[in-house]
């Protein structure tokens, strides 16, 4: 079975719609397993391109936007204190969800060890295209 970079951001999409309210058979989805996936899906966003590339502009206009009102903000400045928010701020998984997403992609772009399951999404993408 083949998703791909496209199916896989659909799927971690649908999986995150759908399981943060639960409702189902199966019972929500918790506060780690929900920051997990997002952070899966931002790196699929990544990754798939094309319409996913509305998530990774948006979140790109949000630091060009940061980083003009502070200037020399990197990014691995940006991904350790959206970390630290999440992690200490009290969210719910539907604030969790998008954020998850939106810190991935900036981590993603900090470099280093940050960015290895994005680049192992991408990287597998290519290989199986």
């Amino acid at each position: 079975m083949n998703l791909g970079p496209v199916g896989l951001a659909v799927v971690l999409t649908v999986l995150l719609v759908f399981g943060i309210p639960g409702g189902g058979q199966l019972k929500a989805l918790g506060w780690w397993p929900t920051l997990i996936l997002s952070m899966l899906a931002g790196s699929a966003y990544k990754a798939a391109g094309g319409p996913f590339g509305i998530v990774p502009d948006f979140v790109g206009s949000i630091i060009g936007t940061a980083r003009g009102v502070v200037p020399g903000l990197t990014m691995p400045a940006l991904a350790l204190s959206l970390a630290i928010f999440i992690l200490f701020k009290k969210l719910t998984t539907r604030q969790v969800g998008p954020l998850g997403i939106i810190f991935w992609y900036v981590a993603a772009g900090a470099g280093g060890s940050w960015s290895y399951v994005s680049d192992a999404i991408a990287n597998t993408a290519a290989n199986l295209s």
